[in-house]
């Protein structure tokens, strides 16, 4: 998940690209549902879909005549693990320079007159 990290984010960075797995993550739906939805083009939704079926975060199913669009929950979740890791390594980062910044060092020397 590290080496595509970026590449994921880049593609959830779009607003409706994010609504649209949003959207999905409420159960499985056609791109021409979607298009009802939202403020975009039947067109757009399918290009969007695209970016996120090719960054593996949504799957499609035939379901008789129509192509219904799933969000892969366990590709979701690699995500979510590894946001939480690096947010996890950036906390620990951050106390130890916090401590690094209140320890008491040498006392400074006093002005003479």
């Amino acid at each position: 998940m590290t080496a595509t990290l970026p590449v994921v984010c880049a593609a959830l960075g779009d607003p409706t690209r994010w609504e649209i797995l949003t959207r999905l993550g409420e159960g499985p739906k056609s791109a021409s549902t979607l298009a009802r939805v939202l403020p975009v083009s039947r067109q757009a939704i399918g290009k969007h879909l695209e970016v996120l079926r090719e960054v593996g975060l949504i799957e499609s199913e035939q379901r008789g005549r129509e192509v219904v669009y799933l969000a892969v929950g366990v590709r979701l979740g690699a995500l979510a693990r590894e946001l939480d890791r690096i947010g996890r390594s950036w906390e620990t980062r951050l106390l130890r320079l916090k401590e690094l910044a209140e320890r008491p060092g040498p006392a400074a020397p006093e002005a003479s007159e």
